[in-house]
């Protein structure tokens, strides 16, 4: 796999990565995505809406979807804590940029990675759609899964979607 295929799998621009957990695992997405870290605050609900896609919020006059990503990845809920965050996030589709807001269960840092030290993601039987793992590294010790944030969320927004235009 080269380095170019690589920031196509993962959306990584520089290798920085803002890292954050859901339960025991830990998560990366590329720093030059991350528009705003925000605490928890409710959402407004639209009806008919995936049980995951919360609701949405109002960011300085745009309306911004968030999505709960404990849900989207079908692990177990938890309640909302102190650490819980929204990272709204700046999304590249075939509408145009978009933000969308994912909340995670806390922000852990900001670190360096080399693209030759970025894995791609096995392939699993039955593991469904997993286009959205754009590779797994390890820093200081530690697995992270690296999201490619384009692939993430855009199934959950329609391409005319003016919602969620930024």
């Amino acid at each position: 796999m080269t380095n170019e295929e690589i920031d196509r799998a993962t959306g990584l621009a520089r290798g920085q990565l803002l890292t954050f957990r859901l339960g025991a695992s830990t998560y990366g997405v590329d720093i030059l995505r991350v528009k705003e870290i925000r605490g928890w605050a409710p959402v407004t609900k639209i009806p008919h809406s995936p049980p995951h896609v919360l609701g949405v919020l109002n960011l300085r006059g745009a309306i911004v979807p968030v999505i709960d990503l404990r849900l989207r990845f079908e692990l177990p809920e938890a309640a909302f804590s102190p650490t819980t965050v929204v990272i709204v996030l700046s999304l590249h589709t075939a509408a145009g940029q978009r933000d969308c807001g994912v909340v995670v269960d806390s922000v852990s840092d900001v670190v360096d990675v080399a693209p030759e030290a970025i894995k791609p993601p096995p392939s699993l039987k039955g593991a469904g759609n997993q286009d959205f793992i754009g590779g797994i590294a390890t820093v200081d010790e530690q697995m992270l899964i690296l999201l490619n944030v384009d692939q993430l969320v855009t199934q959950d927004l329609q391409p005319g979607d003016a919602a969620a235009a930024a």
